[in-house]
């Protein structure tokens, strides 16, 4: 006679730890793991074929993890005859089958998800336990309970107090103060590339596809035939052994010189000294404390200078744990959030990246190609441009979370709508994060290959991001005044005359409509 089931432990694709809290108290004998690969959640946006890749072979991976240790599996591929098409309809099909008496979950990472896997406990009687994420350093509630005491929401505050409370890059004579005497070092991880370029860079680790992985590729190639992206050479890490050796890396080669070049961008060099890990960490294949503990560590050893260190743990102790505690506190609301009340489409190049101006053509290129971008490519060029152009957010949100090989709602909504797009009003960052053309001609040579100048502000010859920044300042000039960070560029506008600024306008119409080669009226 078979045991009956106690638990179904529901396992998703970005929760792919086996020391998650959802085994807690699992036994071979009464529980047994849920898995399920189902088209939605590749075509609820239009997923780019790299990032299905990365989800399907970590899942594939992980699940061939579970049966070498003989945890029970029911494991639901893409190309079963039988599978269901979306995670809701699956459970439910494998409830009845199973008749488990209860579910049991790490709480995931998007919302929709667990609305629907919420109404599919609800519809089958059946007790749904959503249990901590530990793979954070900050619960969501400890989170609520720092915004509920702060005037207003900072990051950088937040920050703080994380590495105060996890005794992070503390100064070991003097321990409620910082290493090195300051919380931030960001003037000096601001550097530029010289006229060279950045010259020999470090390999970047890659990892040859196996045969599940080439299993996945052939799969999502031929399921998936029409989404953007390239798998000829796909070779990101899709294992937990594969994630700790390209931590490891990075630790040794480009942790050195991460920070003095992390917000520089060069043309065809898309993976510079960045890490790259924050698919693996996002899929939990590896632990951010694994990766802050192995930056701290570099730097206690001498291996790498404080301030490249810091702005490495500001990423993960910082911003990936803010992020989420905005998220989950501020869901579902947030995602209807239109601060600015943009309502311009996404231009249809975002899609194919045929545009004229080199800086976008080039990181939206490389973007749909390897689903992947660093950080400045993400914020101060595609989605400055979307800023500036006045594209409605939730547009923007999709595509990023469709392109990027990284992207799980929970981390990429807020950084999107919030951080990128000023659309939650101010509660990701203090100001919009605008600039003009000049931004991109000091971080990078894409101006010197491209038939915008940056310096212009009309006329058929200006940079678009340029004759859109002074229209967005026009635009908004009456609340921008009330901005303190933004007072100065506010100032900048008032010394441009009324003859000008209705150029601008018009100039920046005509950009809106598609006519980047129409010349100011």
């Amino acid at each position: 006679m078979n045991t009956p089931l106690r638990n179904l432990v529901l396992v998703l694709g970005d929760q792919l730890d086996p020391a998650s809290s959802a085994f807690d108290g699992f036994e071979d004998r009464q529980d047994a793991v849920w898995m399920a690969e189902v088209a939605e959640e590749s075509t609820h946006v239009w997923s780019n074929k790299v990032r299905s890749v990365m989800f399907l072979a970590a899942m594939r991976h992980f699940a061939e993890s579970l049966r070498a240790v003989g945890r029970p599996l029911h494991y639901q591929r893409l190309d079963a005859a039988d599978n269901a098409g979306t995670l809701a309809a699956q459970l439910k099909t494998d409830i009845a089958r199973l008749r488990p008496s209860r579910l049991v979950m790490t709480a995931p990472g998007d919302w929709r998800v667990l609305r629907q896997l919420r109404g599919v406990a609800r519809a089958a009687g059946l007790a749904l336990e959503i249990r901590d994420d530990r793979h954070f350093y900050c619960s969501v509630r400890d989170f609520a309970a720092h915004a509920r005491a702060q005037p207003e929401l900072r990051m950088e505050f937040f920050y703080r107090e994380q590495r105060l409370r996890h005794r992070v890059l503390m100064d070991p004579e003097n321990p409620d103060q910082p290493a090195g005497g300051r919380w931030n070092f960001d003037p000096l991880n601001r550097k530029t590339f010289d006229a060279a370029g950045p010259g020999m860079l470090p390999e970047r680790p890659r990892f040859e596809p196996d045969a599940i992985t080439c299993e996945v590729i052939e799969l999502v190639d031929r399921h998936f035939a029409d989404h953007p992206g390239k798998l000829q050479h796909f070779d990101w890490p899709v294992t937990r052994a594969q994630a700790l050796q390209a931590l490891q890396n990075f630790i040794e080669d480009r942790l050195p010189w991460f920070g003095h070049f992390q917000d520089a961008m060069w043309p065809k060099e898309p993976w510079l000294y960045h890490s790259q890990l924050s698919a693996a960490l996002n899929l939990k294949l590896i632990d951010p404390r694994e990766a802050v503990d192995a930056a701290v560590a570099a730097w206690q050893a001498g291996r790498a200078p404080l301030h490249c260190v810091e702005g490495f743990v500001r990423q993960i102790l910082g911003w990936r744990e803010y992020v989420r505690g905005i998220y989950w506190t501020q869901m579902p609301g947030y995602l209807e959030r239109n601060a600015l009340d943009a309502q311009h489409d996404l231009p249809p190049w975002y899609w194919t990246g045929e545009v004229d101006m080199a800086c976008l053509r080039d990181a939206i290129t490389q973007t749909l190609d390897l689903g992947y971008a660093h950080h400045i490519q993400r914020l101060m060029v595609t989605g400055l441009y979307a800023l500036l152009l006045g594209v409605e957010p939730q547009q923007v949100h999709a595509w990023y979370l469709a392109v990027y090989v990284d992207a799980v709602e929970w981390v990429e909504l807020p950084n999107t709508l919030g951080m990128s797009q000023y659309a939650d009003g101010g509660l990701m960052g203090s100001k919009p994060y605008v600039a003009s053309g000049r931004y991109i001609e000091k971080m990078s040579p894409y101006c010197r290959q491209c038939r915008f100048r940056p310096a212009e502000r009309t006329g058929q010859t200006a940079c678009p991001f340029t004759t859109l920044y002074w229209d967005f300042l026009i635009r908004h000039r009456t609340w921008l005044a009330e901005q303190p960070r933004m007072a100065q560029q506010v100032r900048n506008l008032e010394r441009i005359d009324a003859d000008e600024r209705a150029a601008i306008a018009v100039r920046a119409d005509a950009i809106r409509q598609g006519g980047l080669d129409t010349p100011a009226a």
